[in-house]
């Protein structure tokens, strides 16, 4: 069962992208708020509780949530893409993320800025820049 505050943020956040607010739609969102990180498919799938989404669905449910700009793909790790909430991050730039080698938790670092990258080689356009960084946890040092 969801928190019926993050049930009202997520109704809030597709009234203002004019997307329907389906049960899916609206878990969905609030199983990314509460998580505050990136997320894949299947750790999604586990956290939908007794509602337990399937995956066409879930990625259904992510493409027309991607497609109005209220989540987006952060990055792919072991060829499974990680999905968060896009509102901390600009059309061009991501915040920062870091994974921990040692236990594997994934920390948004939203409080540190990096340039945005030029590039040196004639004729590439960087278009977003993403990046992801890797080492120890507090936890874990």
């Amino acid at each position: 069962m969801i928190d019926s505050n993050l049930e009202m943020k997520a109704r809030k956040m597709l009234k203002a992208v004019k997307l329907y607010c389906t049960s899916g739609r609206i878990d969905i969102l609030a199983i990314l708020m509460k998580a505050g990180k990136p997320l894949s498919q299947e750790q999604i799938a586990r956290r939908s509780g007794e509602k337990h989404f399937d995956k066409v669905t879930i990625y259904r449910t992510l493409e027309s949530l991607l497609k109005v700009g209220l989540v987006h793909k952060a990055f792919m790790d072991k060829r499974a893409w990680h999905f968060e909430l896009a509102h901390n991050c600009t059309e061009h730039q991501c915040h920062p993320h870091f994974t921990c080698t040692n236990c594997g938790n994934i920390h948004c670092l939203m409080g540190m800025s990096l340039p945005m990258a030029k590039s040196p080689y004639k004729g590439f356009v960087i278009n977003r820049q993403q990046v992801w960084l890797e080492g120890l946890c507090p936890a874990c040092a």
